[in-house]
């Protein structure tokens, strides 16, 4: 059964940082994707970043660019969102998830991913 962990939440400080983790096992996908989502209460689930293990393709949401960022690590495996800059608004639970079948053009779609892990708590304070 495929397991996503997702870990390394907590609260920081405005313009602190904090690194996800997201360890994923019991798969063997050739190819795949994992991804970053995050909601709010009383608001949809919004993607954050992505990346594909296919072929290394990234995506970022444009309220994240040029302060996250997301990397792998295929020995373990586990993907990694360094978030730097935190702001108030990117206070949320952030979610983990595997697309098996997701590609380059739906990278960024929640309808891609097949599974999802529990979320962890990131709050940012004023």
């Amino acid at each position: 059964e495929v397991q996503l962990q997702a870990s390394g939440g907590g609260s920081v400080q405005a313009g602190g940082s904090l690194r996800l983790s997201c360890a994923a096992s019991g798969f063997s996908f050739d190819e795949y994707a994992i991804g970053w989502f995050r909601q709010v209460p009383g608001k949809e689930r919004e993607v954050v970043s992505c990346i594909s293990e296919t072929d290394g393709t990234t995506y970022y949401a444009d309220s994240v660019k040029g302060r996250f960022s997301i990397s792998a690590d295929n020995a373990k495996p586990t993907v990694y969102l360094q978030m730097n800059s935190l702001k108030p608004w990117d206070t949320a639970v952030y979610y983990c998830a595997l697309g098996s079948r997701a590609i380059v053009s739906t990278l960024r779609s929640k309808s891609a991913y097949d599974y999802w892990g529990q979320g962890t708590q990131v709050t940012v304070s004023s």
